[in-house]
């Protein structure tokens, strides 16, 4: 992907660096949660420096372009008294919201109570919208104690307290045999998982779309880079990282909407207004006014991600929730020594402060 470009002055010298729009706060580690302090003096300083997982290499990335973020996290709580600096910059953003239910299983150790973390979600619709708070129940896990219909039942327990709050659930079948590191830490944790299959799958797909339709919640259902369609059970593939919906958020911000090519046009005259008059991909906006679905999937993502470009700030082996099943810390050991070298110097250019 090509960015824009911005100059910044590190030690006296001028450096043209990479000034993206999109900004993802992070696929590889909870900001939110654990670097928010980090994260908005880096905004504020202007630049931050994101070392390459594969070679080592320092990269540098200007915030001077920056017009929308896409949070992720398990506990975005410490994010709430930052939220008025985004609105004051004009910068908008969504969050992808992980809320599982496994606090009597031992995966998720690290991460607050359930109840706070439901409080959580309820009061960022509140601030942000229902459509900027995206429900993750992710990744689904079976083992010894967890089967289909124990999911379900975590699901439902959940999503009675917060489906109001939301407009989606995205899911994603835990795939541990395919990560070494997922695979030794859950065996060493003494969980005892099991792997998922295509029968398994479906049956969770169709009990999943039964809950929602006779709870009423009427969510909309997608999984997470996932190869098997479930389009039959009205579960479509998600785009975390979605351009129609971050259209739809921010579509007042002219320049964000010329960066995604999008063209906010005027509704047809109510006196002859007809849906089937508007072209094919159109989402309706306030103020009677509607664009064209012009979402761009990123070719260096995985063929079943339907995310659209943006830049990764995070790193891994850096998240300190720990959890059982993270693919995005090697081993616990490297997140916790990060996590203390960040403390040491938080407002460092890099999260791991180094």
């Amino acid at each position: 992907m090509t960015w824009k470009k911005a100059n910044i002055i590190i030690d006296g010298q001028k450096m043209e660096v990479p000034a993206p729009d999109i900004i993802s706060a992070s696929r590889s580690t909870d900001i939110p949660a654990f670097y928010a302090d980090w994260f908005f003096h880096r905004l504020e300083t202007g630049y931050s420096v994101w070392n390459n997982p594969f070679n080592g290499k320092k990269s540098y990335i200007s915030y001077r372009n920056t017009r929308f973020i896409v949070f992720w996290s398990k506990n975005p709580k410490p994010l709430l008294p930052y939220l008025p600096i985004l609105k004051e910059r004009g910068i908008g953003c969504y969050i992808q919201f992980t809320l599982n239910d496994y606090e009597e299983d031992g995966l998720e150790t690290g991460v607050p109570p359930l109840t706070e973390r439901i409080e959580t979600f309820r009061t960022l619709s509140d601030i942000l919208g229902k459509e900027a708070v995206i429900w993750r129940f992710d990744p689904l896990i079976l083992t010894d104690n967890i089967s289909v219909d124990t999911l379900i039942e975590k699901i439902e327990r959940v999503g009675t307290e917060i489906h109001n709050c939301t407009e989606k659930l995205v899911f994603s079948f835990a795939d541990i045999d395919s990560y070494r590191k997922v695979k030794a830490n859950m065996t060493d944790s003494g969980i005892p998982y099991h792997e998922w299959n295509k029968e398994k799958m479906e049956e969770l797909a169709g009990k999943l779309t039964v809950l929602n339709r006779n709870r009423g919640w009427n969510l909309e259902l997608a999984t997470c880079g996932e190869n098997l369609d479930l389009g039959k059970y009205r579960i479509s593939r998600n785009r975390c990282i979605d351009g129609d919906l971050i259209a739809r958020l921010a579509w007042k911000d002219k320049e964000l909407m010329s960066a995604l090519g999008v063209i906010i046009q005027e509704m047809p005259s109510p006196a002859f207004f007809d849906m089937n008059d508007l072209p094919y991909g159109a989402v309706i906006l306030p103020g009677n006014k509607y664009f064209v679905s012009n979402h761009k999937k990123d070719p260096g993502q995985r063929t079943s991600c339907g995310c659209m470009a943006a830049k990764d700030i995070g790193e891994y082996n850096t998240c300190p929730h720990l959890c059982e099943y993270c693919y995005a810390n090697s081993s616990k050991k490297s997140a916790i020594m990060n996590w203390e070298m960040h403390r040491q110097n938080p407002m460092a250019e890099t999260i791991t402060g180094k």
